[in-house]
């Protein structure tokens, strides 16, 4: 690819809960961000769904959007890269339409598919395979759930893709392409030799071609459309990159490119990273294995089902008082919330929360756990309550990373997602992990990442370390409070 001459790089991250769109100078500022927030729907229990056609609409205002508020010639913009969750499926017809709404990474509802493949295959033979737990998250266990569930619509199943392909097809790009990293998601994919798996492609009765191209990450694949330049603002004929899921973007974004460095991302779902220079197993299957945007390595990842989502569900169910007062205040809740937790002794009075609103992922892998809050008495109050809510989700997280320390020596923690945004949560993890912690410059390190894999896909950096050095930078350093 030419290098084309310009001074920005667009990405556009297409998480859980919204989607956000950043414009970024070549040394990893932002000029301009647009987002647009939406929610999750929960049928039943268990199941989470979302409209991807409704998300795209989001994602094209995001867009124009972030264009408005950067105020820049839209000409100047090199490249468009993509960040999305991962392991959303999205079954289509013949002419793209989905058949039904998108389910949901979060979604729990095949669990009884869970057990017919374990009857097909050994749990550790599917871990061995494609380095994930056998778990109700992955494409394989809802292709089976929807054949069986849906037979009429299946009937009319045309593609099976994800978040990410269904939107690069919408933008312009004339097929489906997945990237590498995300495809490892579909519970399909060797990630050891990086190829689809015939066993597993045999229990979901189902061919390659119905599934997206494989791609590395980073490829330039199309251009924006006259009507997508139309809808959002970009100029036609801007070039469009295969980026990767959020937590590999994420990965990045973070500058996790070496061994010893971690990011632990808390946003709606909460995941801590690893870099792999040689693929690995953890001998009791806690930990996913997943392709690194870097083509031949490999992250160590602990996933959190319920991070940031849990306290936006506190901050909107119970935090009324709250709410109310930011309102009046013209305030962010959420800086409220900050000084209320900042008055309050560490370890909430023995206030206990177990974050297990969408069940428990590493290192439980349980879909039947539940969210709890243990230990209430007379003596606590919403202070104590708030609290618990931010240590219980970083228990969690220091229970991820207290088992990839088991193997791996971690020297460089780095905090990401929205909870990075609070001074008090930052200083929680670090005191909670016991180790020094580092904010970035840019904490929504998913749409950075997308950017980075824009410029490479266009030859701006000829490879990741060179797009890292140029556009990701700590921005403050919290150390753990000793214990008197």
């Amino acid at each position: 690819m030419v290098k084309k001459i310009g001074k920005y790089l667009a990405g556009i991250d297409i998480g859980t809960s919204g989607a956000k769109v950043a414009i970024f100078s070549l040394d990893g500022k932002v000029v301009g961000s647009g987002y647009k927030e939406y929610k999750c729907i929960y049928p039943k229990p268990n199941w989470v769904d979302q409209d991807i056609d409704y998300l795209l609409d989001c994602t094209m205002n995001s867009c124009r959007e972030a264009l408005t508020n950067s105020n820049i010639d839209t000409s100047e913009i090199m490249s468009i890269s993509l960040s999305s969750q991962r392991t959303c499926s999205i079954f289509i017809d013949k002419k793209g339409k989905p058949l039904r709404n998108m389910i949901s990474w979060q979604d729990n509802r095949a669990y009884l598919e869970v057990e017919y493949i374990k009857r097909k295959i050994l749990q550790e033979e599917f871990y061995k395979t494609t380095g994930l737990p056998l778990s109700t998250t992955w494409l394989l266990p809802k292709i089976l759930w929807f054949k069986k569930n849906e037979p009429a619509a299946w009937e009319k199943v045309y593609r099976i893709v994800q978040v990410q392909d269904y939107v690069l097809k919408a933008l312009g790009v004339s097929n489906y392409y997945c990237d590498i990293s995300d495809i490892v998601t579909t519970g399909m994919w060797d990630t050891d030799y990086m190829k689809w798996d015939k066993k597993l492609m045999k229990i979901a009765e189902i061919e390659e071609t119905m599934l997206s191209i494989p791609t590395l990450s980073g490829s330039c694949v199309g251009k924006i459309s006259k009507k997508v330049a139309e809808k959002t603002g970009f100029l036609e004929g801007t070039p469009i990159c295969v980026g990767a899921g959020d937590t590999n973007c994420s990965a990045l974004g973070a500058g996790i490119v070496t061994n010893g460095q971690v990011s632990v991302s808390i946003g709606t779902g909460g995941i801590a990273v690893a870099y792999l220079d040689k693929p690995y197993r953890d001998p009791k299957q806690r930990l996913m294995v997943t392709n690194h945007v870097i083509h031949g390595k490999w992250q160590l990842e602990g996933f959190q089902a319920g991070a940031a989502g849990v306290f936006r569900w506190f901050k909107d169910e119970i935090a009324t008082m709250e709410k109310l007062l930011a309102t009046s205040a013209k305030e962010n809740i959420y800086t409220i919330l900050d000084k209320i937790v900042s008055s309050t002794p560490a370890g909430s009075n023995g206030l206990i929360v177990l974050p297990y609103f969408a069940s428990a992922a590493a290192p439980r892998w349980n879909p039947n756990a539940r969210g709890s809050v243990i230990g209430l008495t007379f003596a606590h109050d919403r202070a104590c309550l708030t609290r618990a809510f931010m240590e219980g989700i970083t228990m969690e997280q220091k229970d991820i990373l207290n088992t990839m320390s088991e193997e791996l020596v971690i020297n460089d923690v780095r905090v990401i997602g929205g909870a990075a945004k609070s001074n008090i949560w930052n200083q929680i993890q670090a005191d909670m992990y016991n180790m020094p912690v580092k904010t970035l410059r840019t904490p929504d390190s998913p749409v950075l990442g997308a950017a980075m894999l824009g410029g490479i896909g266009i030859g701006l950096f000829k490879d990741v370390d060179e797009a890292t050095d140029a556009m990701v930078f700590i921005e403050k350093r919290y150390d753990p409070i000793k214990k008197m």
